[in-house]
């Protein structure tokens, strides 16, 4: 016994604080391994009624061939990568293609020809040969179909702009008629000012 404290109160109170102290940690202990071992079986008993069913093996399969690289970069051509992707793929192949074709002996010839025409009427003829020797040339080298229809297209928008939509010709009369622009409508200071109140 500690007897330290002069008071004989805390003597008498720090004896039965000691004494205290492992019967409480004894009970404790004792009561929450019970209660611990109380849980674990409310939920085994669940557990063990039902017996658990065995999973079903998944069936055996043939092991799925990879394809070699050249198919991989088949399928990645063909695959579309959005519409902006697309545009760029077909603008760098005519790009390429214009290159290939532009300083053709026989292109250039059809071009000087036309620059060096007489009359309108001689000039559009022969820029309409001009076109389609150029984009007839390009369209042999394209290689996909995509290809060949925009250039079939800017074939097409550079022939119609050699038509003449107010005089027509007998030769225009295949060409779609390009729609003129409006042109705006002039108004006097004092019309604006009267528009403004």
């Amino acid at each position: 016994m500690n007897h330290s404290f002069s008071h004989p109160e805390i003597r008498l109170h720090s004896e039965t604080l000691q004494m205290k102290t492992p019967w409480q940690t004894i009970a404790i202990s004792t009561v929450s391994t019970a209660l611990a071992a109380y849980a674990q079986v409310a939920t085994d008993s669940g557990l063990g009624a039902v017996s658990p069913k065995p999973t079903p093996l998944p069936a055996v399969t043939a092991e799925p061939t990879i394809p070699e690289r050249a198919q991989i970069d088949q399928i990645f051509k063909e695959t579309s990568l959005g519409q902006a992707a697309d545009e760029r793929r077909l603008h760098l192949e005519w790009r390429d293609l214009a290159n290939r074709v532009v300083n053709d002996p026989d292109i250039v010839a059809a071009k000087k020809a036309a620059q060096t025409a007489r009359t309108d009427l001689e000039k559009r003829q022969r820029l309409r040969d001009y076109y389609d020797l150029y984009y007839g040339r390009m369209r042999t080298l394209a290689s996909s179909s995509e290809m060949k229809t925009a250039l079939d297209k800017m074939r097409l928008a550079h022939v119609s702009l050699t038509s003449q939509p107010r005089v027509r010709a007998a030769e225009d009369s295949e060409l779609p008629t390009p729609t003129p622009t409006p042109k705006k409508k002039k108004t006097s200071r004092l019309q604006k000012y009267e528009n403004k109140q």
